[in-house]
């Protein structure tokens, strides 16, 4: 994917400083529908009717205490492209969330992908080698736990980061607790639908935010970032969003599907977007 460049200076403005108390404290209070999935895997939904960020916000959260039973594992296809509950399926994952930004006419991540010491795909650098936001971050698996890595301004980055399996995707939303700082392009600055993952503790979080519907907003990344900060995140980044923002579960209604993907511009479960990668959730 190809994002021009704005600045948006008066609307950077509000957004980073107009969150009013209202926002966390609906966040802080919501009565979240848990389902427990597994042991130590719980299914999370919450709609916030015009009480986050004036809007409607459908958000939906697998919540993963990974350790020696739950797997985060890796998932992808070199150039096919294919549906986020098809990776889950065929990978016999319990769940699976989409991955990092991918190339929609010829297949493949427009971003690293390492598994098992094999480059899959590497990452494609912009002009001058420059590298995108969503390039500076990333999420490194090592034996069914996952950790979040951020640029060190080398090119060889990627190649340097130890685990098994490698997906660069990003920016980084959450760094220590705090709002990650983040420019003021369209891409960051407009509500989308988006797709995280997030850090806590022994928690892991695969995060969807609906959107593009008058029944979900969606959000700027601006506020996804407050979103996750008020949930007390440590770490959290983000993945590709838009039509392919998908988290499926296995065992639940409609296919699995448990959010609202808008690839088909409706307010229903099939709208999936085929994707080049996704990160899995699997149990031992």
């Amino acid at each position: 994917m190809n994002y021009k460049i704005f600045l948006v200076i008066p609307l950077l403005s509000i957004v980073s400083s107009g969150f009013s108390q209202t926002d966390s404290i609906a966040v802080i209070n919501a009565k979240w529908q848990t389902q427990k999935i597994s042991r130590g895997i719980k299914l999370k939904k919450h709609c916030f009717n015009t009480t986050l960020f004036n809007s409607n916000q459908n958000i939906t959260i697998l919540e993963v205490k990974a350790g020696r039973k739950n797997k985060i594992d890796l998932g992808y296809e070199q150039q096919k492209l294919k549906p986020t509950s098809e990776f889950g399926t065929t990978d016999n994952a319990i769940a699976a969330l989409n991955g990092t930004f991918f190339d929609i006419k010829n297949g493949g991540s427009v971003d690293y992908i390492r598994s098992n010491g094999t480059v899959i795909n590497k990452t494609r650098l912009g002009k001058n080698n420059e590298r995108s936001d969503h390039q500076k971050s990333g999420i490194v698996f090592n034996n069914g736990k996952i950790n979040i890595a951020q640029w060190d301004g080398t090119q060889t980055w990627e190649d340097k980061l130890g685990g098994e399996d490698v997906m660069v995707t990003g920016p980084m939303l959450i760094t220590d607790g705090q709002r990650s700082s983040l420019d003021s392009s369209a891409f960051v600055m407009t509500r989308h639908p988006r797709s995280a993952v997030a850090l806590k503790g022994k928690k892991v979080l695969l995060i969807t935010v609906d959107g593009r519907n008058e029944n979900a907003a969606g959000m700027s990344l601006f506020e996804l970032a407050s979103f996750l900060k008020w949930i007390k995140m440590g770490k959290a980044l983000n993945l590709d969003g838009g039509g392919s923002t998908t988290l499926w579960v296995k065992g639940q209604p409609e296919n699995g599907v448990v959010n609202y993907p808008s690839d088909n511009k409706k307010w229903d479960h099939a709208g999936e977007r085929k994707v080049a990668n996704v990160v899995l959730v699997k149990i031992n």
